[in-house]
């Protein structure tokens, strides 16, 4: 109950900033607009739907992270937390109580960006399409994470220079979204492979073809990322509030 409550307020502090979740919910389709409108106007393919959709909602994900980090941080500079940290709540409470609004958000992301790619001649089935958002669903925990983490230990600036900046470009980068990482292969394919963009993308466009074979390994690359990002979230968190009103 005292995470619900704290989830509600989080909430209703998101929907007041409605310039920045209006842009983080409609980017990522002016993307797939655009790069089908690309599409649509040279002779070779290169942003099918099936292979662009699920690299879209991975990037779009990635601004999760800044709304993430963001709220926790401006919470922090606002001493909110720390006033809160009186109460019964655990640091897990404050984590989940953050997250549980964002899911929400992330998944009206995903659902927009699916369904304007149907609009557009995505003809996959529904049962591929839910696949898809399944495991697009660590994902979403993973972005989430990072924001939170971020925003725990930085302020709003520094999170805006790391979330807005930083990780966005790593994600489109290093995701294989737009163009094929096999391309470029030798030490920047390797650095990729380490990271969990590209075995997000390649996990989604998998569950979207309906070939849940090809989902593994690339699905427990995002699960492991998401846990431990989840956990240090959390522990991270509440040290950091023990230690700020021990300051106090």
């Amino acid at each position: 109950m005292k995470m619900l409550c704290f989830a509600s307020r989080n909430t209703k502090e998101m929907v007041r900033d409605k310039l920045n979740l209006m842009f983080g919910i409609g980017f990522p389709v002016v993307l797939l607009l655009l790069l089908t409108a690309i599409q649509a106007n040279i002779p070779v393919e290169l942003f099918s739907l099936d292979h662009l959709t699920p690299g879209v909602c991975v990037f779009g994900l990635s601004f999760v992270s800044l709304f993430a980090g963001l709220l926790i941080s401006k919470d922090r500079g606002s001493s909110l937390v720390l006033r809160l940290f009186t109460s019964p709540m655990t640091g897990s409470d404050f984590i989940f109580g953050y997250t549980l609004p964002l899911v929400i958000v992330s998944l009206g992301q995903i659902a927009l960006t699916v369904l304007v790619a149907v609009l557009l001649g995505l003809r996959q089935g529904f049962a591929n399409i839910l696949l898809l958002v399944v495991v697009l669903l660590p994902v979403v925990l993973l972005n989430i994470g990072l924001g939170l983490l971020f925003g725990t230990v930085l302020n709003d600036r520094q999170v805006g220079g790391i979330c807005g900046a930083l990780l966005t470009n790593l994600t489109a980068w290093l995701s294989g979204t737009w163009f094929d990482l096999k391309l470029v292969g030798g030490v920047f394919e390797a650095i990729a492979n380490a990271f969990p963009f590209v075995h997000a993308v390649n996990a989604g466009r998998a569950a979207l073809s309906g070939d849940c074979s090809a989902i593994f390994p690339d699905i427990l690359w995002v699960i492991g990322y998401s846990v431990v990002i989840m956990l240090a979230a959390i522990i991270v968190f509440s040290r950091r509030m023990k230690s700020d009103w021990n300051g106090k």
